[in-house]
Parts: structure tokens; C-alpha cells; sequence
């Protein structure tokens, strides 16, 4: 995750680094992930193969950039330091459902690939371990608890979890779904303990699963 950018020169880069991100997704959809080339993701946006690596690494890292990155950490921090965290993930997720929306096609492309290109998968889970250092280490800033705490660590690993899972799930039913829902519904999985601490006692024959005693 990368801090908002603040100067003029941040701000260029950014775009920049947003307008190959948005090429290379065209690109991979037409033609597929592997047939795409950086020299033509680089042409694509009217710059040089070795400008493209002043910006990415490589092709993955391309696909790995999360544009809603800054505005995330924005919204995090605008936050008072005593809201619950669920209720401030919830916020934020209301701050971005209309990008969300407008930007659909290029989140569900880029879901797919990191779904079904070996290398962005292996690299999924390395990415979901930063994601949650990030907050934490943003979040023991504002509540004054240490990076280490346990249950900040906790916490902030089943949220990140649950709105993993809600992402799949969207891909899944190619976005039919807003996603603000689906990632509302996994917090109120959550906050109701989902099933945990209950037991699956029958399966009736409509195919429901009976909770409890």
C-alpha cells in the first residue's frame, strides 16, 4: 500500500502509473495475460519499455497495483480514533462503492487474473500479509496500541478475511452483485460470530442447514 501522494510530482506519477495499470488491464482482457507484451503495454501509453520499469518491476506488478489504495488510507485516517473497526471499514466501503461501480469491468478483470494466472495467485497471498501489517500499523498509530498487540492483529485479520472472501465471491457471480453489499454481509458475518459456536445438527431435505440446539 502506498501513502497518498501530496506534491505535484507525486501526483504525475501517480496518473501515470494509473494510466499503464488501466492499459496493460485492456490489453490482458483482448488479448490474454500471457500474449500481452510490455513493449505493447508501453506503447499503449505513449511511453518507452524502460520508462514502464521506472514504474513496475514487472508484468505482475502491473496487475498487483491497487488503485483504491490512497483513497482507503485517506478514509481510515479521516476517521474519529474511537470508531470500531467494522464500522470504519463499513464507512469506507460506502466511500467507494460508487468508484467501485464505475470502475466494475476493471475490477472484475483484474480479479480474474489474480484468480487464474499462477503466478498473481502465488503472489495474492503476500500481498493480503502487507494489506494487514499496513492497517494495523496504521490503526496502532490512531488507537495508541502497539503493532503487536494481539488483538488489533486478530481483528484486523478476520475483516481483512471476511472482504477477501466477499471478493470472491463476486467474481465468482461475475459482479452481479454489488460488491459493497457482499462486503457489508461478510462484516455481519462477522458481528454475528457467523457459525461459529454453533453446531450443525440436521440438513433438512430442502438443502438448509439447521443451526443449533
Amino acid at each position: 500500500m502506498a501513502l497518498p501522494a501530496t506534491g505535484l510530482r507525486e501526483r504525475k506519477k501517480q496518473k501515470t502509473k494509473e494510466a499503464i495499470h488501466r492499459a496493460a488491464m485492456r490489453l490482458f482482457t483482448k488479448r490474454g495475460y500471457e500474449e500481452t507484451t510490455i513493449e505493447q503495454i508501453a506503447a499503449a501509453v505513449e511511453i518507452s519499455p524502460s520508462t514502464f520499469f521506472n514504474y513496475f518491476p514487472t508484468k505482475e506488478d502491473v496487475v498487483m497495483l491497487d488503485l483504491y489504495d490512497p483513497m482507503v488510507i485517506a478514509m481510515l485516517q479521516q476517521g474519529p480514533k474511537d470508531e470500531p473497526l467494522p464500522d470504519a471499514f463499513r464507512r469506507v466501503l460506502g466511500g467507494l462503492d460508487a468508484v467501485f461501480e464505475r470502475d466494475r469491468e476493471l475490477v472484475l478483470a483484474r480479479g480474474r487474473l489474480m484468480m487464474e494466472v499462477p503466478e498473481l495467485r502465488s503472489r495474492l497471498w503476500d500481498e493480503l500479509e502487507r494489506t494487514q501489517n499496513f492497517i494495523v500499523e496504521l490503526l496502532s498509530e490512531r488507537t495508541g496500541r502497539k503493532p503487536d498487540d494481539f488483538e488489533l492483529r486478530v481483528t484486523v485479520r478476520i475483516l481483512i478475511a471476511a472482504l477477501y472472501e466477499a471478493s470472491i465471491e463476486w467474481f465468482r457471480h461475475g459482479g452481479r452483485t454489488r460488491l459493497v453489499v457482499l462486503a457489508n454481509r461478510s462484516l455481519d458475518v462477522v458481528g454475528g460470530g457467523g457459525l461459529l459456536g454453533s453446531a450443525v445438527v440436521a440438513k433438512p431435505r430442502r438443502g438448509r442447514v439447521r443451526l443449533g440446539a
